[in-house]
């Protein structure tokens, strides 16, 4: 029986079907469908049949049942049945549509059924109908069943349709085959796999992501008392690891600024990151939504000239930007400012601008603050802090704590390899049991063989493309550029021009320029520490990027290195 149980709110005559025979001994091979949905009708948008019967080396029954206890056809042909009122269609041909229906599908699914009777019949269960309905047109003897054969038996009425129908068949139709009459064992499974499939539908793992991407858009205790703060005080620093939420609150920060009035600018570090902010926040009211340096751009009138010195950001942009804001007093001054990344803006000469940007200045203005001033700051700048409380009096701290971004097993994997204190309070990711994977190689080593593997595994998880970041702490030396892999290479598309991810194309890019952002599955390439001051820094801000899978290829020294310092701390 499919299903195995009869629901209470069933009509009465289905549910002494249903029990007649589930308990008979003379039903050991069929399969009863129960209730079958028939979404492709040949009469209706859609019908249903109340049994579907699959006998082996017999035939198929599709029957529709009636539980009424009177049946009465009126004058003018229209069927009455019990109480209802009074329909021109009639059981017989209800049975009739729902078997042609079923047999179409089954056509259709290409079963062949040239062997196989597939008949229809009407079952009242509380009338003596064979006994009362007079012969009739409409109907065959055989395809007549009523309240004597629930007593009498119903696995031999069921019998006697598929007999009385075999016959009808063989003297009516010449193509149809006489011997070996169907269906056998693995055509009946086949059709009732196709009739009433059995499946188990669970999230497919993008589809978790995109949840848990909507559960971690939504805000935490720990961050509705950053709020708080915020609500309390004209100038708060917030500060905490990677994955507390900054970004997430720099942008709901804005909305409720906003919501005050006024101008509003939200400005950041990093380009990528400010086209991710733009994206989430651009349609709040009056709000500026930019990079810092494309703020200064846009104050000095000028375009980014090609290929500028390093000194033409820190130091004549800032100089231009000044020069134009001082000389243009009647330039509106935005009534707030949130600061994301400000670990890397912290510096005198930036500062500088923002003091002129924001009314009242920074000393007296409602300035708003969110960075990591102890592991991500990438751009040689030192711990700003001092001298944010220098120029803006008054600062109150708010640190954050809790990991919102990565598993458990992710953020744990950050608290060794990093040198954060106290590091994460505790993860809002529950323990999806999967450990990171770190792949050695030597140096100077070919890392493409193990790039592409990583990429390939991450495929057979279930990963999109587009849910993959490669990111390396180098961009022209990096093992993705080595690679000669046409299909990796026909896939690939620089973060530089794709900060969003396109449906099929794998993202790749440096880890500097991705700072800020997430990704549900990350591959880090070329970990080699150099001696360079901020190859930790690089290194954190990588393995916190990954908020599902977290893949590194990492150079043996380097990697015992890390957990050489690890085991020292400890």
């Amino acid at each position: 029986m499919m299903p195995g149980y009869c629901p209470s709110e069933a009509p009465p005559g289905e549910r002494s079907i249903f029990e007649a025979l589930s308990s008979s001994t003379e039903t050991d091979g069929w399969v009863v469908l129960h209730s079958l949905a028939i979404a492709s009708h040949v009469r209706q948008v859609e019908g249903e049949a109340d049994f579907v019967i699959v006998v082996p080396g017999k035939g198929v029954v599709v029957i529709e049942v009636k539980s009424h206890l009177s049946v009465e056809r009126l004058f003018d042909g229209r069927w009455k049945l019990g109480s209802q009122a009074p329909t021109g269609r009639g059981p017989f041909q209800q049975s009739r549509e729902a078997m042609h229906s079923i047999r179409n599908f089954l056509v259709r699914s290409k079963v062949d059924l040239r062997s196989t009777p597939v008949l229809s019949a009407v079952w009242f269960t509380h009338v003596r109908a064979r006994q009362m309905l007079p012969r009739d047109p409409e109907w065959n003897s055989w395809q007549l069943l009523d309240s004597e054969d629930l007593r009498k038996g119903a696995a031999d009425a069921v019998e006697r349709v598929l007999a009385g129908g075999l016959d009808h068949l063989r003297g009516r139709l010449s193509t149809f085959k006489t011997d070996d009459v169907g269906p056998n064992e693995t055509e009946s499974a086949q059709i009732t796999k196709l009739l009433r499939p059995r499946f188990e539908m669970a999230q497919v793992q993008s589809d978790v992501r995109r949840a848990r991407k909507v559960q971690l858009a939504t805000l935490i205790d720990e961050q509705f008392d950053a709020l708080d703060s915020m609500e309390e005080n004209r100038a708060v620093l917030f500060t905490g690891p990677a994955g507390s939420g900054k970004t997430l609150l720099a942008t709901e920060a804005a909305r409720r600024e906003s919501a005050k009035g006024g101008l509003g600018l939200l400005v950041c570090f990093n380009r990528l990151l400010a086209q991710h902010l733009e994206s989430e926040a651009g349609a709040i009211p009056a709000l500026r939504v930019t990079s810092f340096h494309r703020e200064l751009l846009r104050i000095a009138d000028l375009d980014a000239p090609l290929n500028p010195a390093a000194s033409f950001w820190s130091e004549e942009l800032p100089e231009l930007a000044i020069e134009k804001l001082l000389k243009d007093d009647t330039r509106p001054q935005y009534e707030y400012l949130i600061l994301d990344e400000s670990q890397d803006l912290a510096r005198p000469e930036y500062l500088d601008v923002l003091d002129l940007l924001v009314r009242g200045g920074l000393k007296e203005g409602r300035c708003l603050f969110f960075g990591d001033f102890i592991s991500q700051s990438l751009f040689d700048a030192e711990d700003g802090r001092p001298e944010l409380r220098r120029r803006v009096p008054g600062l109150v701290g708010f640190a954050l704590g809790a990991n919102c971004r990565n598993t458990p097993r992710i953020g744990t994997i950050v608290n060794t390899f990093s040198r954060l204190e106290p590091g994460y309070r505790r993860f809002r990711r529950p323990d999806d049991g999967i450990n990171p994977q770190f792949h050695t190689y030597g140096r100077g080593e070919d890392q493409v063989d193990q790039l592409v593997l990583a990429i390939s595994e991450l495929r057979d998880d279930g990963f999109e493309l587009d849910e993959i970041v490669i990111l390396s702490p180098v961009r022209a030396s990096s093992a993705l550029k080595a690679s000669k892999d046409a299909r990796l290479s026909s896939v690939l598309t620089s973060i530089d021009t794709a900060a969003t991810p396109n449906r099929g194309h794998l993202r790749y890019g440096t880890i500097q320029s991705f700072k800020g952002l997430e990704a549900p599955a990350v591959v880090l390439t070329d970990l080699e520490t150099t001696g360079a001051s901020y190859f930790d820094a690089l290194l954190y801000v990588g393995l916190t990027r990954a908020t599902d899978r977290l893949v590194a290829l990492i150079e043996k020294n380097t990697l015992r290195l890390a957990m050489r310092r690890h085991d020292v701390r400890n």
